[in-house]
């Protein structure tokens, strides 16, 4: 019973902590609060979040506003056609010592941080993009046959732009399952726009302070993974993730004609830490059903493809997922 009352008060005083840390956030980046919300499940989650939206829409004051309010150590790596792995990772020089003696020297790259920017990230080659792969899943690199550690906590917020712009390259399906989740930044309403001319076109501009620290960042975590989840949301979970799956018994007829390939058990990890850390940034002890609906897309979307007749019916994943949570009997489908 005590340590029950001490969970309680631990994710009460963690809920005031995260409405500081959103209302920072909001000081710089104005308007958005389901990206904002989603931006910190990323990394109350401890995972990775791909921000997709068109240029201009902020994404990059967004990362480097939660560096700030985070209190993370951040790098940042500016991805264009020509970026290589060793601009990334690092790589090893030979240095002269000042006795005429020669050695190899590691020169560490901008991943060696706690929050990496990937801007554009769909700008370089898929050879560059998948530089990352190492360093998402394991949280260390490999150079020059050494493993090498990154900073705790590490995080990747990537930024990129649809893949119908000029310039771009799809990421590899490997990588885009090493985000935790597709944060889609949509144009700003009317009212949010206004607010954003005025904080940002006069002679000074707020600033965001910081709330978390990051060994305060890893403990709120680890508090997140034992906050409990009831049988049914793990069972509305799995449920979700399995029937978009293809080749699985019960799959409906329509995901069996439309999805080239569905969501690993990544997804269902997913969305057991995701739908937590949504239920803590809302004030609440445990997640529900809702919570799952709501974040089905950012979690799903980017882990399944429609196949080639689908495509040509103009079927869309967002209007699959949608139908797929009725179909199951949770009509609150997840939000665009």
């Amino acid at each position: 019973m005590t340590e029950n009352a001490d969970l309680v008060a631990e994710i009460d005083a963690l809920q005031l902590r995260l409405a500081a840390a959103r209302a920072q956030v909001a000081r710089r980046f104005i308007g958005q609060e389901r990206v904002v919300d989603l931006s910190l499940a990323a990394l109350l989650s401890g995972g990775h979040g791909l921000l997709v939206g068109l240029p201009g829409l902020g994404k990059t004051r967004l990362v480097d506003t939660l560096g700030t309010v985070m209190g993370l150590n951040a790098g940042r790596v500016q991805f264009t056609p020509d970026l290589m792995p060793a601009d990334i990772l690092g790589s090893e020089v030979l240095e002269t010592g000042a006795g005429g003696a020669r050695a190899f020297k590691f020169i560490p790259g901008p991943i060696f941080c706690q929050l990496l920017m990937a801007d554009e990230i769909n700008r370089a080659s898929p050879r560059t993009q998948s530089a990352l792969l190492q360093a998402m899943q394991e949280r260390q690199v490999t150079v020059a046959g050494e493993n090498r550690p990154l900073g705790a906590p590490f995080h990747v917020l990537a930024t990129q732009n649809p893949i119908e712009q000029e310039g771009t390259y799809p990421l590899p399906e490997a990588q885009l399952d090493r985000f935790l989740m597709q944060i889609d930044v949509p144009y700003p309403d009317r009212n949010a726009e206004r607010d954003i001319l005025l904080a940002t076109t006069g002679a000074v501009e707020d600033e965001a302070q910081a709330v978390f620290s990051a060994a305060e960042l890893i403990a709120a975590q680890t508090l997140l993974r034992r906050m409990p989840v009831g049988e049914g949301v793990m069972d509305m979970i799995l449920d979700l993730v399995r029937a978009f799956r293809p080749d699985q018994p019960g799959a409906s007829q329509r995901v069996q004609d439309s999805v080239a390939w569905g969501p690993g058990p990544r997804a269902a990890q997913a969305l057991m830490l995701t739908v937590r850390a949504r239920a803590l940034l809302q004030g609440r002890l445990a997640p529900s059903a809702e919570d799952v609906a709501d974040l089905a897309q950012p979690v799903l979307i980017h882990r399944m493809a429609l196949n080639f007749a689908a495509r040509a019916r103009g079927d869309s994943l967002s209007g699959l997922i949608a139908d797929t949570l009725a179909d199951l009997g949770h009509t609150k489908a997840a939000a665009a």
